[in-house]
């Protein structure tokens, strides 16, 4: 969300300013290296780099994190006694993240809390 220019930023004002201008600074940075992207707005920028590497950004979240680290709350079962949760961190046990397993970062952010 961030990367995107979608986060709901609840944070200190000066702060969240900082952040936007170095995001700012960094995508323009990379909309003057490729020439492609030289007729895109900073938004079609953000947009086509996310697309671009969500997947490896979503392998570093999930394929390196810890054993005892949750990201996934137990979502499935009948009851909260059944309830099960994605193992092996969806796809890393094989190192097979070639799918993303979520498009929530399509989903507006206050409908995902």
């Amino acid at each position: 969300d961030i990367v995107r220019g979608k986060d709901l930023f609840l944070g200190h004002q000066q702060r969240k300013i900082q952040l936007e201008e170095r995001l700012q600074k960094m995508f323009a940075n990379i909309q003057s290296t490729i020439d492609q992207l030289k007729g895109l707005s900073i938004d079609e920028v953000r947009e086509y780099w996310w697309a671009l590497n969500r997947q490896e950004i979503w392998k570093a979240i999930t394929c390196e994190a810890g054993t005892s680290d949750k990201y996934f709350r137990k979502t499935c079962g009948g009851d909260e006694n059944t309830a099960t949760q994605a193992s092996h961190k969806c796809r890393c046990g094989d190192r097979d993240v070639t799918i993303v397993p979520t498009y929530f970062d399509y989903v507006p952010q206050y409908l995902r809390w």
